[in-house]
């Protein structure tokens, strides 16, 4: 049976993604063959390897997954409310209040749940500010929530530079490498994809409405959309996907950026599509990012989050001079 054209790219994009968590679980300090991978999975393979591979490796891989995912359907859900192809979950200062509140629990003394519930706090502290100031006491526009962000990132940005200012040097390499995105520290995997596969579940359903709404506010309007609600829905769902995402592994950029802008120029606008496809991409895309920054410079490894800035800018400038 022939399978219809709107699931062969997201039919694609699922075997990348098994490929590239394949070649991730399988490259490492002690390499495996794919042969011995696939055997560890299903269930055989020596002690040493199903340890490597099962217990180190594969959590790591699906913790870079779901971050990937979790940033680019953000993304893509940022790009549809403010109408922008350039807007991202960081513009708008959701990962300088993680930022914040992760380097404060840090400074504390405090590490692991802590660390990432404090991030959590932080992203959720910032989506209220940013929402609250631009709301004002009339209503927000899409170009005043923006600016509002921008801003009030500018903020956190000097609050994290006082913090590492003040922070004791024995602690001052952990706050770093968590500042530009590091996994090797990820914690438990499985948060973040029920968090993805959740709210992929719920704005699937939407999408007629976030096409329409893409289109402008009031043609949605016009046509019996009820764009308030859906506007704060789509927000508050960013905002719970990257404060997942920077719970999860720092602050990694582009992503968001990147990734949702790429998909539309192939697949088009419907959101139907594009938003399941981002979350299997960017998940795709960090999963390499990862393997790559940990191979790069063997045995030490870089923050994921400068593999995906340097992959991010000249692949953002290259789709800006096409799209001239």
């Amino acid at each position: 049976m022939p399978i219809s054209s709107p699931f062969k790219p997201l039919l694609i994009l699922l075997l990348a993604g098994f490929l590239a968590a394949l070649l991730s679980v399988s490259i490492g300090s002690t390499s495996i063959g794919f042969g011995d991978t696939l055997r560890v999975i299903t269930g055989s393979g020596t002690e040493l390897q199903q340890t490597l591979i099962l217990e180190l490796r594969l959590p790591r891989t699906l913790s870079a997954f779901a971050t990937g995912g979790l940033l680019a359907v953000a993304g893509a859900l940022m790009q549809v409310l403010l109408r922008n192809p350039l807007a991202d979950p960081y513009v708008l200062g959701l990962s300088g209040g993680a930022a914040v509140g992760a380097l404060l629990a840090m400074l504390a003394g405090a590490a692991g749940f802590l660390v990432s519930g404090s991030a959590f706090a932080g992203a959720m502290l910032a989506t209220l500010l940013v929402f609250g100031l631009a709301h004002g006491s009339g209503s927000w526009t899409p170009s005043r929530l923006l600016l509002t962000g921008v801003v009030v990132a500018a903020g956190w940005g000097a609050i994290i530079t006082l913090i590492l200012s003040m922070t004791p040097a024995s602690r001052l390499p952990g706050m770093l490498y968590w500042l530009m995105g590091d996994l090797s520290h990820a914690a438990a995997p499985w948060p973040g994809l029920i968090i993805l596969s959740l709210v992929c579940l719920m704005v699937f359903p939407l999408g007629r409405a976030l096409n329409v709404l893409a289109r402008g506010s009031l043609q949605a309007a016009a046509l019996g959309v009820s764009v308030r609600p859906l506007e704060w829905s789509i927000y508050l769902m960013a905002s719970l996907l990257t404060a997942a995402a920077v719970t999860m592994a720092g602050s990694v950029g582009f992503v968001g950026l990147v990734v949702p802008h790429m998909l539309r120029l192939v697949l088009g606008n419907d959101q139907r599509l594009i938003l399941p496809a981002c979350a299997l991409a960017g998940g795709t895309l960090l999963v390499l990012a990862d393997t790559l920054a940990r191979v790069v410079i063997a045995p030490e490894q870089l923050p994921v989050g400068v593999i995906t800035a340097l992959i991010g800018v000249p692949t953002f400038l290259y789709l800006l001079y096409r799209s001239r």
